[in-house]
């Protein structure tokens, strides 16, 4: 623990607190003094217009904060935080890290990680994995998308590890010959544009006592069954009283063919599989029914609080099932029962009971609402339900202690969702808490209608024994509502990013906290939400941008030369071109881009596809060195390799999983190169060298093992540990176009030279996902245009010497006339040496820059199948030659969809429309 924690720690036993260098006699008299801080900074009009600021009073934006350290708005107290407890930026303190793939299914059974629901997070030990390797004790750590604040978690556990999962991460260290981590506790800025994720960050990170609050839940427990308790007996059929645990309530269609009703639960769901039957018999008139042809039925009811008609599916209760003392039963609902729940529906609405109207028009989800006739939050909730939940959320906001009651308000939000309509029955499970879907509002055919102790009684013992063992003196994480597109921070102020952001349409997240904001009165505003929403008019492009705002804000607060982790979940290749695309335009150069194989409990690394696994990309701020050599450099040899210099110095140098070594995707030629053009050309500047230029000087300049390049002091280290492996396993490819074809090939024929006929059953197995948008090519023309092949005929290789006799008058007579080349089953195919394949590569590039010419040529409006190579290349060249007009216009000329999907066309495209003002 630091010197600091200490000191907090002796405060703190002895009354008095210090707060942001602010010392006081209590930490009531600390926070009386910053909520006071707050309330006048709320009251300035300036504060107000802040981008994202959410929506909500004064008042209930003050009841949910806990300032300094957390406010549900953006955190007035963060610059005073980070001068407190961070470290200026100094150049001249050496820091070298090299990119750490991360578990992201590292403990997710672990009690914090199940201690609150929300719709996305990554473990805390996970994250810790990450911290330990890129961070001091002390440091502190940013995550602008925090969700439920795991990244909080782990800075704070790194402070006090557990025993067992300590020794695991050392042992792993000892193992792969690394330096042992530095434990002790990293500050954390944790922001999020959703008040209640920023709520959930608070209460995850900052301390409470816990034998109080499970005193007081457990006082509000016992209330509540004196107060409420009657709305949930029921008579057992010896005459005791029992308790209902849950009810079951069904859906009732009509036939379609004689209009009489269908209870969906007794004749729809087959009970002993959980699902929706094929087909069943109409219990009327034997009619063949299905789930789709049946027919909905509407109840007109009095609405709640308007008092005025309102009409909803019509549900009925099916099933009880309650306890009489420690034995569980279930029945039918008797008269008594439907009485009771007469009863508590001519009751008034409780006032704790939020009465927002959901935004349906612009919800993402909303037509699976209003059709049903869920139109206000209040719709969501049986009249029982409804007054158990008012009653709940009334004696929380009572408890005069801040701290404490916001512990019972992340304890009671718990049941929001498990209460509501939205909680589905599921007869396979034993239990039917929280059985809701995730990341929609769903209204199923049947509901489980749980009582509070049902749904929390639970969820308390589990909080508790989850933060019992967590220390009092935490180190302290501040919390902002906020966007992170703005976060307040200074710039280069922070040691190291961690974030898991929203990745396009995955989760509406604004509009499915809306539930639970309206309890808490405090709710997002929605216009800078980095999301893909057509409700909102927020499409892919929007998406883009506002992500690139958000990364260009982590790049700006960064400190040089350090990381940022990024976890991605989005199968859809146009995001993950988009985020990669963001990623650069704000400054960041990607260094590694891994994917876990949950089954084989390893990490592959990722080329280009993103695939249907989470993603962990490694992305680095180039030191103040380099940017600051490169704007004498830029546009020349020198800026070129000053840059693969720096790159190749922050890339891993060995990669080993179960004694196997791994090829390193980062240190291949086509990727150096990729990283060059993407430096520049996000910079504005004109890319002085071809491909054919860059691969050879790569091999003049670096040195050159297993097709990776390494600087000198590296390739000792890379030999001595690929001695200490079995093999080398090389990248594991999927072949969907050229560019991958390429790199399958080149696999291939790296461990030998292999005939015509050979490589071609294995090129056509591999092709069969190949992309319909792209132009499919044959195996002789992508041998011919990258590879040698044997032909008994001299050491120069066959295609240039054709190539050099085609093109003799533009080569000064250099060749004689020779045949075309044609791929024969003798010839013997292998990859060029690196000092020879220059000439092969200009080749290629010339027969490219042709077929683009003939696209820009063309006079069609559409190029339904191109060639993306063809692409690439030419806006490369129209790039270097500043016709950023070319660009557009031929960008016009192919699908949509394509330009979103491919990275590289989408970041010349997005550059040089963003030069011509276009879009």
């Amino acid at each position: 623990m630091s010197d600091q924690l200490t000191i907090e720690t002796t405060a703190t036993k002895s009354g008095a607190v210090e707060c942001l260098g602010l010392h006081f006699e209590s930490d009531e008299a600390r926070r009386a003094y910053f909520s006071e801080t707050l309330r006048v900074k709320l009251q300035e009009p300036e504060f107000r217009k802040i981008e994202g600021f959410p929506i909500g009073s004064d008042e209930d934006i003050l009841r949910l904060s806990d300032p300094p350290y957390y406010t549900a708005c953006p955190n007035p107290f963060l610059a005073d935080f980070v001068r407190c407890y961070g470290k200026p930026y100094d150049p001249k303190i050496l820091y070298d890290r090299k990119p750490a793939a991360v578990d992201v299914s590292e403990g997710k059974t672990d009690p914090i990680y199940t201690a609150h629901s929300y719709h996305t997070k990554v473990p805390h030990k996970a994250i810790m994995r990450a911290i330990l390797h890129y961070t001091e004790p002390g440091d502190i750590v940013l995550d602008g998308f925090s969700g439920s604040g795991m990244t909080g978690v782990a800075a704070q556990s790194c402070g006090y590890p557990e025993p067992e999962f300590r020794k695991r991460i050392e042992d792993e260290c000892r193992d792969a010959g690394e330096e042992l981590p530095q434990w002790g506790a990293r500050r954390a800025v944790l922001g999020d544009l959703g008040p209640i994720a920023a709520s959930i960050s608070a209460n995850y990170t900052l301390p409470f006592d816990v034998e109080a609050f499970q005193k007081k839940a457990r006082q509000i427990l016992d209330e509540l069954r004196s107060e409420i308790g009657w709305m949930y007996e029921t008579a057992h059929e010896d005459g005791r009283n029992g308790m209902i645990n849950y009810t079951v309530w069904s859906e009732v269609f009509s036939c379609p063919e004689c209009g009489g009703e269908v209870v969906f639960l007794d004749e729809g769901l087959d009970a002993s599989t959980g699902r929706v039957k094929d087909g069943f018999p109409c219990p009327h008139c034997s009619a063949s029914l299905t789930k789709d042809n049946l027919q909905r039925r509407m109840d007109t009811l009095v609405d709640p609080d308007t008092k005025k008609p309102w009409k909803r599916v019509r549900f009925i209760p099916a099933i009880i099932h309650y306890s009489v003392g420690t034995q569980r039963y279930q029945k039918k609902p008797d008269s008594n029962d439907l009485e009771t729940l007469r009863r508590i529906a001519d009751l008034p609405l409780h006032p704790c009971v939020p009465t927002a109207v959901f935004p349906i028009d612009r919800m993402y989800h909303g037509s699976r609402l209003a059709p049903k006739g869920f139109t206000h939050i209040y719709h969501l909730y049986f009249p029982r339900a409804a007054h158990a939940l008012g009653a709940l959320w009334q004696r929380a906001n009572e408890v005069p202690d801040r701290r404490l009651r916001n512990a019972i308000l992340f304890w009671s939000e718990q049941a929001l969702w498990g209460l509501s309509i939205l909680n589905r029955y599921s007869p396979l499970h034993y239990s039917q808490v929280n059985r809701y879907l995730n990341g929609v509002y769903y209204v199923a055919s049947q509901v489980s209608e749980c009582s509070v102790w049902y749904n929390l009684e639970g969820k308390l013992s589990r909080l508790v024994a989850a933060f019992r063992d967590i220390p009092a003196s935490r180190q302290p994480v501040i919390v902002s509502t906020s966007t992170a597109a703005k976060t307040g921070l200074s710039a280069e102020s922070i040691d190291y990013v961690f974030t898991d952001p929203p990745f396009g349409e995955n989760i509406p997240y604004a509009d499915l906290n809306f539930l639970i904001e309206s309890w808490h009165g405090v709710q997002t505003d929605s216009k800078p939400e980095a999301v893909v929403d057509s409700p909102k008019g927020k499409g892919l492009l929007d998406y883009q941008r506002l992500m690139q705002r958000c990364f260009a804000e982590y790049y700006r607060v960064l400190k040089p030369g350090r990381w940022m982790t990024m976890v991605f979940h989005n199968s859809r290749n146009s995001v993950w071109a988009a985020i990669q695309e963001a990623l650069t335009a704000a400054g960041f150069v990607v260094a590694d881009v891994r994917t876990l194989d949950k089954q084989q409990g390893s990490y592959r690394q990722v080329t280009s596809t993103a695939v249907k696994q989470d993603l962990v990309i490694s992305a680095y701020k180039p030191n103040g060195g380099l940017e600051q050599r490169f704007e004498l450099e830029k546009g020349t040899d020198d800026g070129v390799w000053d840059f693969v210099k720096t790159h190749l110095r922050q890339l891993p140098v060995f990669v080993s999983q179960k004694g196997k070594g791994e090829a390193i995707a980062e240190r291949q030629s086509y990727m150096l190169f990729d990283r060059m053009v993407a430096f520049h050309v996000q910079r504005g500047i004109l890319v002085p060298q071809s491909a054919a230029e860059f691969y050879e000087g790569l091999t003049q300049r670096f040195e050159y093992r297993d097709g990776m390049y390494f600087l000198a002091h590296q390739v000792d280290e890379y030999d001595k540990k690929k001695q200490t492996v079995s093999e080398l396993k090389q990248l594991e490819l999927i072949v969907r176009d050229e560019h991958s074809a390429i790199q399958w090939l080149r696999q291939q024929l790296t461990e030998r030279p292999q005939h015509f006929s050979d490589l071609q059953p294995q090129f056509m197995r591999e092709t069969g996902g190949w992309s319909k948008e792209e132009q499919r090519l044959e195996l002789s023309e992508i041998l011919r245009l990258n590879f040698f092949s044997y032909d008994g005929e001299g050491e120069v290789p066959v295609q240039i010497r054709n190539y050099l006799s085609k093109n003799f008058h533009d080569l000064r007579g250099l060749a004689k006339d020779a045949p075309a080349l044609q791929a024969k089953a003798n010839d013997r195919w292998y990859v060029p040496d690196p000092n020879k394949a220059v000439d092969l590569e200009k080749i290629r590039e010339r027969e490219l820059l042709r077929t683009f010419e003939e696209y820009r040529a063309s006079g069609v409006k559409k190029i339904k199948v191109p060639r993306l190579e063809a692409l690439r290349a030419g806006f490369k060249r129209a790039w270097d030659q500043r016709d950023y007009a070319m660009i557009v216009e031929v960008a016009a000329k192919i699908p949509e969809t394509i330009l979103q999907e491919d990275s590289k066309l989408l970041m010349f495209y997005d550059n040089a429309a963003t030069r011509l003002g276009v879009g």
